[in-house]
């Protein structure tokens, strides 16, 4: 064994990286995240017209945005297993095949029951997108590079929020507010034809060379039987990691969906305005993302400790969200934008990391199972704040407690992650 291993470091020494196909890797799951933005985006951009035009209270508008939400939740528990089951190729596959056609489907909503309904089903889709595309990373990436290859990844939850605010009301307007939805439901089947051709595992790829396969490989994590989830949690580090998810999850639920609807509504942007504000903060957002996976890799390859980097990297994020707090408090637009900006960076620095640690302390045949368990815990959190959100803004109108509570998320989460799990090491599942 130790000759294997030997021969093994030589290998990857001499070789580097011997390639970098795993990065064509990485870009189809940004991609994959792009699409997966705009489809659950275009009801939070149209929200302001659509809840004039149709009589939404903010109660409907809650109760819309939780059907979404349950069925993410719902999503998660079981998509994560079956993953893990069945492999990235097939479940992205039908995956996206579901959200795209329900992200169509909206068109032919007419009433709140039938855009709870579509909701519903593409959260459904939708919540495979994470653990399947946590699950590549860790099947394709070494763990030094697996923070940086999430960043990269989930910045596409931003470039995703970046185009919807340029193409959805400019569709809106030109053709109607059905083909906003009809259009962009329809891009994620020409992300499936270059997924269906190009993704194989990494021992099964055929233009993987043998030193880019020895690279990936490096960490030498065994391969065991798969896990069934409710194994999962028997552990204490599972716990740890849902508490993260359902604490910090619900700021960028709510920034997601109730974003347009606090800027028309305090700022006075209308459908056609949302544009530069919106994609100030996502475009912020999306650099926050890379620098987080970046920063936290960066300190591993200086020696820094892989608790170390994490823990610092998500402490960082808890201070920088603070300004968020007054962000409801100010007139100037853009100095609104500007914090909201600051915190939402934050929110995807630290979210890049939170999925990296479920590589660092899970094998890779409980990846998929523990991002499901996980997202499910933030999905619940989102559908609580959802309704509480909906009932503060009808009996107060006032988005200040909301803010304010937001603002300590994370430094709340670093304080359970450090509680929850004190050294960040991988456990032995049985």
């Amino acid at each position: 064994m130790k000759l294997k291993t030997d021969q093994l470091a030589a290998q990857i020494d001499k070789s580097k990286s011997g390639g970098n196909y795993r990065w064509r890797i990485c870009a189809l799951l940004f991609f994959a995240t792009t699409i997966n933005y705009l489809d659950r985006q275009v009801l939070g951009i149209l929200a302001p017209f659509l809840q004039e035009d149709m009589g939404w209270s903010e109660v409907d508008y809650g109760t819309i945005v939780s059907a979404f939400k349950i069925a993410y939740a719902i999503g998660l528990i079981s998509m994560g297993n079956l993953l893990d089951r069945i492999g990235t190729r097939l479940g992205y596959a039908i995956s996206i095949s579901i959200w795209s056609l329900a992200g169509a489907a909206h068109a032919f909503a007419g009433t709140v029951t039938g855009f709870a309904t579509a909701r519903f089903t593409l959260g459904l889709g939708e919540s495979a997108n994470f653990p399947a595309a946590i699950k590549t990373v860790t099947e394709w990436f070494p763990k030094k590079e697996r923070a940086f290859a999430t960043g990269i990844f989930n910045s596409g939850s931003n470039i995703g929020s970046i185009l919807a605010p340029l193409a959805v009301p400019f569709i809106a307007v030109q053709w109607g507010w059905q083909w906003a939805f009809i259009i962009t439901g329809a891009i994620g089947f020409i992300w499936l034809i270059f997924w269906l051709t190009t993704y194989k595992t990494p021992e099964q790829h055929p233009k993987l060379s043998k030193e880019e396969l020895a690279y990936i490989q490096q960490d030498q994590e065994e391969t065991q039987k798969k896990i069934p989830w409710i194994k999962l949690l028997a552990y204490r580090e599972t716990y740890a990691i849902c508490f993260l998810k359902f604490v910090t999850d619900p700021v960028w639920w709510f920034f997601l969906f109730w974003l347009p609807k606090f800027l028309n509504s305090t700022h006075g942007i209308s459908l056609t305005e949302l544009g530069p504000p919106l994609i100030t903060i996502y475009l912020v957002s999306d650099l926050g993302s890379i620098a987080g996976g970046w920063f936290s890799s960066y300190l591993i390859k200086i020696g820094k400790s892989v608790n170390f980097a994490r823990k610092t990297t998500i402490l960082i994020c808890g201070i920088a969200a603070l300004p968020i707090a007054i962000a409801s408090r100010v007139d100037d637009l853009w100095i609104a934008v500007a914090l909201i900006s600051l915190g939402t960076a934050a929110h995807q620095a630290c979210s890049a990391n939170i999925f990296t640690i479920v590589s660092d302390v899970f094998p890779k045949n409980a990846i998929g199972s523990v991002v499901g368990i996980a997202g499910t815990a933030g999905a619940l959190g989102g559908v609580v704040i959802a309704y509480s959100v909906g009932v503060i803004l009808e009996t107060t109108g006032s988005y200040i407690p909301i803010f304010t509570g937001f603002s300590l998320a994370y430094l709340v989460a670093w304080v359970g992650l450090n509680i929850g799990i004190p050294k960040l090491q991988q456990v032995k599942v049985e």
